[in-house]
């Protein structure tokens, strides 16, 4: 039996923004849906359950930045941000309001498809690139469950991104040792190409968040001032 293609929801105003993403998507098998406006994007998500979410920050009315904050109020769908502005507090914003990823215009298929590819394998349970598949960690009262994709504190969950989960997922793995951004970047979430390291300083704070609402203590994940962070193994 083939497997059921990825459903990716492409949000742009641009007619030849989106015709050149859908077109590149589709070559690759996945199954696109396009809306113009954030009105749209959030009714075809309520419909549909999608796989992945690329959406552009410059839009009609409501812009990229909230759409991504009403849709990370029912959903952790991942969220590749695009826009034409490139400059670092525009990436760490799309960032820290729940965006996976940040793509600039202009970009080309290999990048787009790449960055694609990685959000969608790291949203789907039991997947990532290094140890082993499936197994669950446990540390300072915290459950992973790799093959589930679920993170749990006692019996509340943490609702955490792809993105969160493989971070939260990387620092357990390694309890009581210190790893650099750099690291993080490389083993929770296989990324190949050149992104500044803050990123992972944003995405630590958001992780902090979750825990913290879930009734754990955050500073579990401690800041190893010049080097990187590091998960208290208690």
């Amino acid at each position: 039996m083939s497997e059921t293609p990825a459903r990716i929801l492409v949000v742009d105003d641009e007619p030849s923004i989106t015709e050149f993403v859908s077109y590149n998507l589709e070559k690759e098998g996945w199954d696109v849906s396009v809306a113009e406006n954030g009105d749209d994007a959030l009714a075809l998500a309520a419909e549909t359950q999608f796989d992945l979410v690329v959406l552009d920050v410059m839009l009609p009315g409501m812009d990229g930045y909230e759409v991504c904050r009403r849709l990370r109020a029912t959903s952790s769908v991942p969220v590749l941000f695009l826009s034409a502005r490139d400059t670092e507090l525009d990436k760490v914003v799309g960032l820290e309001i729940g965006g996976d990823d940040y793509l600039a215009k202009p970009f080309g298929v290999r990048e787009l498809t790449a960055r694609v590819k990685a959000l969608l394998r790291r949203a789907q349970p039991g997947t990532r690139e290094s140890g082993n598949l499936g197994e669950s960690v446990e540390v300072a009262g915290i459950l992973l469950d790799e093959a589930a994709h679920s993170a749990t504190a006692g019996d509340t969950p943490i609702d955490l991104t792809p993105r969160e989960f493989e971070l939260l997922a990387c620092l357990m793995r390694h309890a009581g040792k210190v790893l650099s951004r750099e690291q993080l970047l490389r083993e929770a979430w296989a990324w190949e190409y050149l992104v500044e390291t803050k990123t992972v300083d944003t995405h630590v704070k958001r992780l902090r968040d979750k825990l913290e609402a879930a009734g754990v203590d955050p500073t579990l994940v401690e800041t190893v001032r010049g080097y990187g962070y590091r998960f208290k193994a208690v």
